[in-house]
This record gives structure tokens, C-alpha cells and sequence, in this order.
């Protein structure tokens, strides 16, 4: 067996993970890569009806029965919005309680999304709202933080456990829109980083992924995209999949990333080579 399939194929079996975001778009798709990979998975949004905004699912308990059944492994869905701390306590408490402990964490809730809901506008450095700024903040860093101080004193007591947060392409380049969204992938980055060093000790690994433009329901529905750009094929110089961010986080997940921690993996094709 090659390097590439065995990493595909290793085995999660016995782990809990909780994947924030994960009624659809690429939480959806982490969600659905690590039951395939045998863990026990609690799938989570902000409600229950989320994953049928851009028809990828009916409902958030539907696809935690369908990951169930097609995949052999316990679900649960979750639901709660995670800048509120008492609303992801309970959540991260039920995870508990259908599943056990999470020993997997992803963040991947988030996103560019203002206080009305959809992307502000005006959405520049100076002239986006305050409103919408806070908005940002509390979804992106607050929220991932908060998620963060509810789980991992658990896994640092157990001396176990491995966490991927989100970052973005526009975390690490200067950018003229979606500014302060850039801002706080750069401010998670920097957390995760802090976390990692925080927990070498205690056998917890943290590390950020950055995907650039990638190919969910959300992405192709609230934007303009480029044909060209979603060609198959082995040309770099195209919009990544779900599957393929999927892909990377469950190898972070798993026990053959067993000694890395404080790393960003930037999953862009090599759009965004740039020295920092």
C-alpha cells in the first residue's frame, strides 16, 4: 500500500468529533469524510432547517441519520449558535452525552456574513459597518474561541485530542473587500498557533486550515464564479472541492498527523504563495 492510501485509509474508529458548521457547505463534507473514516460524528448548525438553505440537505437530524446509515457510525445533531457561550456549552454538553467526549474538534463555522445575514455591503476597510463588523468578529474569532474553551480543558485533562480550526486564503494576504473577515481568519490563526504551544504538553494538537475559493452550495449561489475555474483535471488553477479540504482535515484528525501541532496547511493550489 502506497503513502497516499494508506493515509486514506486510516482508521478513526472510537473518536468523537464535533464539526461546527457541519449542515452543509464544508462542514458538511468534513462531517461526511470523518464517519467514512469510522468516527462517531455530531453534526451542528444554528438550526434545524440551515442545510436546506442551499439544498444540500433537508434537515440537520436528517443528515446525521443519513451519515448513520450509510456509514455505520453513532450521530448526533447539535444545534446552537456558537458566539453565545451558554448555547455551546449545551451543545458541546449533548455532544457528551449522545457520544461521549469529543476527541475532534473542527471549527469550521464562520464566514463573511453580516448582521442582516448576508455578505456586507459595504464590505471594505473603512466603510464597512460596525454592526456588521461585530457581526464578523463574533462568528469567526469569538465563536471558534468559545468552542475552543468548552472542549479542550476536556481533552487536556484526558491528555488526547486534536483540533483544526479555520483560517482562510484572505487571512494571510492583503485584501480590498471582506477585510475584516481576513482579519479574523489572521486573528485564528494566531490563536491556534498560541493553543498549540499552550498544549504541546498535555498531548493536545491544534492546527488551522486555509482554503482558498472552494466549490460549496454557499460559494457557487452568492457569487460570481468562473466556469474555467471548475474544470476537473490536473490543473492547479481552479476552485478547490469540498472533498478535497475534507480531505486534509481528516489527515490532521487522524493518528497519521500524530506530531504535528501549531500548522497551517494552506489548501489553495498555490494560489496564494507569499513568504509569511
Amino acid at each position: 500500500m502506497n503513502e497516499w492510501s494508506r493515509v486514506r485509509t486510516a482508521s478513526l474508529a472510537g473518536s468523537v468529533a464535533l464539526v461546527t458548521g457541519s449542515g452543509r457547505g464544508l462542514g458538511r463534507a468534513i462531517a461526511s469524510r470523518l464517519a467514512e473514516l469510522g468516527a462517531d460524528v455530531a453534526v451542528h448548525d444554528i438550526s434545524e432547517s440551515a442545510p436546506a438553505q442551499f439544498g444540500e440537505e433537508k434537515s440537520l437530524t436528517g443528515l446525521a441519520e443519513r451519515l448513520a446509515a450509510e456509514q455505520g457510525v453513532r450521530t448526533t445533531a447539535v444545534l446552537g449558535d456558537i458566539s453565545d457561550e451558554a448555547q455551546v456549552a449545551a451543545m458541546v454538553e449533548a455532544t457528551r452525552q449522545a457520544l461521549g467526549p469529543v476527541s475532534i474538534l473542527v471549527n469550521c463555522a464562520g464566514g463573511d456574513i453580516g448582521a442582516a445575514g448576508g455578505k456586507p455591503d459595504p464590505n471594505g476597510a473603512l466603510d464597512i459597518s460596525l454592526a456588521d463588523t461585530q457581526a464578523i468578529i463574533n462568528r469567526n474569532f469569538i465563536g471558534t474561541m468559545l468552542v475552543c474553551r468548552a472542549v479542550l480543558p476536556g481533552m487536556k485533562e484526558r491528555q488526547q485530542g486534536s483540533v483544526i480550526n479555520f483560517g482562510s486564503l484572505n487571512g494571510h494576504r492583503a485584501v480590498t473587500s471582506e477585510v475584516v473577515y481576513g482579519c479574523m481568519k489572521a486573528a485564528i490563526v494566531h490563536y491556534t498557533r498560541c493553543l498549540a504551544m499552550e498544549l504541546r504538553h498535555h498531548g493536545v494538537r491544534v492546527n488551522v486550515v486555509s482554503p482558498g475559493p472552494t466549490m460549496s452550495a454557499r460559494f457557487l449561489a452568492t457569487r460570481p464564479t468562473d466556469p474555467a475555474m471548475m474544470a476537473a483535471g490536473p490543473d492547479l488553477d481552479r476552485y478547490a472541492t469540498p472533498e478535497e479540504i475534507a480531505g486534509v482535515v481528516a489527515f490532521l484528525a487522524g493518528p497519521d498527523s500524530g506530531f504535528v501541532s501549531g500548522q497551517v496547511v494552506r489548501i489553495d493550489g498555490a494560489a496564494g504563495l507569499y513568504p509569511a
